[in-house]
């Protein structure tokens, strides 16, 4: 295959997408740039379905090379580790527009590798892997026929930005990601700072308007390449056992589905499959993942046909009512802040601690290190949905859910200045049957008002979902879907915010792509149970506690002279260290001279604040000083009024009277009062007077 490239100008600066020149093996491979940053996505798909698989197995893989930027990976081996949090994300974030545009029943093992290799420090390479991703699979001969493209959409001073640059981003009261065909908003995600509703479908509307660019560049290269796609490979179905499975299985999965109770409910429905493979086994025994198959699409019949025909849910709610909520705030003694939030059968117990500015987590990204804040992390034990599975780290979907959670809270909290505090929530779902993600979210604020933490305004989350027909002429919304709705459902819609506005949201889509219409009565249904929610969370909490808990440390901070640092941390640190000691005090100096002191004893903090301001205080005019004569010379004595800072007292200021000879007054070592009555502008040198300090009692200055 020859090079074949396809560019354009897009947003503000310029789009293309190559292939034909590297990754040749591969189905299909597409070298994408955007201004200076490249994505390499190959993608490979096996030629048969895969044995015993009931699912699709895709997998995507997005990581970054530090190379891109220039940079040398840190850590013993220098090399290339485990994926970061943004890598994992991404992966994810390729992943959830791609899966439901395959075809239904295609189960042939595919795999999306997309990898940064260079990175122009200004535009993102996220949401161009996800454009790189579409066009791999189009120009490939993999079975895809629904090209989309991906747009980031920022908001600086009211104005939408498309794909912004980093620094745009920083400056942006929206971060929206959105993901397009042709004719449907296929996925979106992001956060904002507690924008409006009408500004987010706006957003939308732009983005969908621009991505049809990205579209024409596929297809200008899929009919420059004429790639034809390879025969689709389905699983055989054996249409007298799908029948007579289905009449024996529905009216047992038609009671099953009478229960309300999750765990009891499951148990029935794993019961009526069971028995419709005991009656059928003896016919085709080579069914029986057949027949399970059958069970769980009759299942997803029942669900869908009750809502779609009769608004009728499961366990009888309305389509926009939400199953019974509570609050609870203080629940464990000891912690600086925890909440139990349940909401039916999902329960969040969400603890936030405080810490110092030592407790900030250090990220190596490809922009450079960065610091980081505020951290929320989200536990999903397998005893919360009843099973018994190994607890090792987080996954990907623990990160995903925990990286929600945290960008609904981030743009509530105070600056650094305002509250000079890390800030860790943790969120440990005991219990889940829907949307445990936005069940962190209202735990999450909650926990941080009770600990104190001064949010702008509370927050709450609500997931949606969305039954439909094939061509989208009927359909239903649904308010705080449970696990049984989002798995047979068509969406997962979660909106987090406040009163205000919207601070995230997260919308993936199951079918082929929703309507603008959809969007905007979900956005607005959405809205409606958020401050629904957020009434009863101010019946329990409404504004943050006006004090900290007793075990969260207190931090005081200071701001010294850049100059003076060097004072505090003393030569190899021994300085801080003694102070550290001394006061049982924690102390971090940051480069622009802010010194924060940490300790749960404020008795503590301010000895150590005594210590500090004696080590950097600065002359002042007119002011006396206790101070010690460190030398003497024909023309004066240098005096140490601070530590660290000496000026000079002229043989003209030691006396009222004339002095002739230095010595005759003062001696090395000597304890006195003099007063500033000079510092030079330029070299901050400092004259003192003894004469103007006579008459005064030197015990009352020795100790100020």
């Amino acid at each position: 295959m020859s090079r074949t490239v396809a560019s354009t100008p897009f947003s503000q600066t310029t789009l293309t997408f190559e292939t034909g020149h590297v990754a040749k093996q591969a189905d299909g491979a597409i070298w994408a740039r955007l201004g200076d940053t490249v994505v390499l996505v190959a993608v490979v798909a096996a030629k048969t379905p895969m044995p015993n698989k009931d699912f699709f197995p895709l997998s995507v893989e997005y990581r970054e090379r530090s190379s891109a930027a220039g940079r040398i990976p840190g850590g013993w081996f220098k090399r290339e580790g485990r994926p970061r949090n943004r890598e994992i994300l991404t992966s994810r974030l390729i992943d959830r527009p791609v899966r439901p545009l395959f075809p239904e029943g295609y189960f042939c093992e595919v795999q999306i590798a997309a990898t940064v290799i260079s990175s122009d420090q200004e535009n993102d390479s996220d949401v161009l892997a996800v454009s790189a991703a579409s066009a791999a699979l189009h120009v490939s001969d993999i079975p895809f026929d629904t090209p989309f493209g991906c747009v980031r959409v920022g908001r600086v001073n009211g104005d939408f930005i498309i794909n912004p640059t980093y620094q745009q981003q920083e400056e942006s009261s929206l971060d929206l990601i959105v993901c397009a065909s042709r004719k449907a908003v296929i996925m979106v995600e992001g956060g904002a700072k507690e924008e409006p509703e009408t500004v987010v479908v706006e957003a939308i509307k732009l983005a969908q308007k621009e991505i049809q660019k990205i579209i024409d560049l596929q297809d200008e290269l899929k009919a420059k390449i004429g790639k034809p796609k390879r025969t689709l490979v389905l699983a055989k179905v054996d249409q007298a056992l799908v029948d007579e499975a289905r009449s024996i299985v529905r009216p047992k999965l038609a009671a099953a589905m009478a229960i309300k109770d999750k765990l009891q409910r499951q148990d029935a429905v794993a019961q009526a499959g069971a028995d419709a493979w005991e009656a059928l086994k003896a016919k085709y025994p080579e069914g029986e993942k057949q027949v399970k198959g059958v069970a769980h699409a009759v299942e997803s019949d029942l669900v869908r046909e009750a809502i779609l025909d009769r608004n009728e849910r499961q366990d009888g709610r309305k389509l926009d009512e939400f199953r019974p909520i509570s609050c609870e705030v203080e629940v464990l003694p000891r912690t600086h802040g925890s909440a139990l939030f349940t909401r039916g059968q999902t329960q969040a117990l969400v603890v936030t601690t405080l810490g110092t500015k030592d407790d900030q987590q250090i990220l190596e990204e490809l922009e450079g290190e960065k610091k980081r804040r505020f951290m929320l992390h989200y536990n999903f034990p397998p005893f919360s949905v009843g099973e018994t599975k190994p607890m090792r780290g987080p996954g990907r979907r623990e990160i995903g859910h925990g990286a929600l959670a945290e960008r609904a809270l981030e743009p509530l909290l105070p600056s650094d200045a305002e509250f000079p505090y890390t800030i860790q929530v943790t969120s440990d779902i005991l219990e889940s049957n829907g949307s445990s993600s936005m069940a962190s979210v209202c735990g999450g604020s909650l926990s941080m008002m009770t600990a104190g933490v001064p949010l702008k305004n509370p927050c709450a989350g609500v997931a949606l979902g969305l039954i439909s027909n094939k061509d989208l002429s009927k359909y239903a919304i649904l308010t705080d879907i449970q696990g049984l709705e989002d798995h047979f459902g068509d969406m997962d819609f979660k909106v987090a915010g406040t009163r205000k506005g919207i601070t995230a949201i997260q919308m993936d889509i199951k079918i082929s792509g929703i309507s603008m219409e959809i969007v905007e009565k979900g956005l607005h249904q959405a809205k409606a149970g958020r401050l629904f929610i957020l009434d009863i969370m101010d019946k329990t909490i409404d504004r943050p506690k006006g004090q900290l808990s007793p075990f969260a440390p207190r931090i005081v901070t200071m701001k010294i002279p850049t100059s003076r640092i060097r004072d505090i941390i003393g030569k190899g640190g021994v300085t801080i260290k003694k102070i550290q000691d001394d006061c049982q005090v924690e102390v971090s100096v940051e480069d622009d001279g802010t010194v924060s002191i940490a300790s749960p004893d404020l008795t503590r903090i301010e000895k150590a604040q005594k210590i500090i301001m004696g080590l950097t205080a600065e002359a002042e005019m007119n002011k006396i000083y206790f101070g010690k004569v460190k030398k003497i010379t024909d023309f004066g004595a240098f005096v140490e009024i601070l530590p660290g800072t000496d000026g000079l007292v002229h043989v003209s200021q030691l006396d009222t009277k004339r002095v002739e000879r230095v010595e005759d007054v003062l001696k090395e070592g000597q304890e006195l009062l003099v007063k500033c009555i000079g510092i030079d502008p330029v070299t901050k040198k400092v004259k003192l007077s003894r004469k103007d300090a006579l008459g005064l009692n030197i015990e009352d200055y020795r100790n100020k």
